[in-house]
């Protein structure tokens, strides 16, 4: 007792839908669809690619403290 449908009803319910709508409407929201779902995607791969920079730069920046506090205490040493 599931969700599952035959080819038969499938057909039908497209069927329906099509009168309801139309076909023109039907490839109207099928092409907004399609172009939602591009848009998304490259979203989703702009943002990981934000990520790795955003990773690349903390490790940079971390690697960067931890050089600066040698260069702090040399500073020490020679004011002394």
């Amino acid at each position: 007792m599931g969700l599952a449908m035959s080819v038969p009803q499938l057909l039908i319910i497209l069927v329906i839908v099509a009168l309801i709508f139309g076909t023109k409407r039907l490839k109207e929201v099928g092409g907004d669809l399609g172009s939602a779902i591009k848009s998304f995607r490259k979203a989703m791969n702009t943002g990981e690619a934000d990520d790795e920079a955003a990773r690349e730069n903390q490790k940079r920046l971390l690697s960067d403290g931890e050089a600066q506090p040698e260069k702090h205490e040399q500073r020490e040493t020679q004011q002394k």
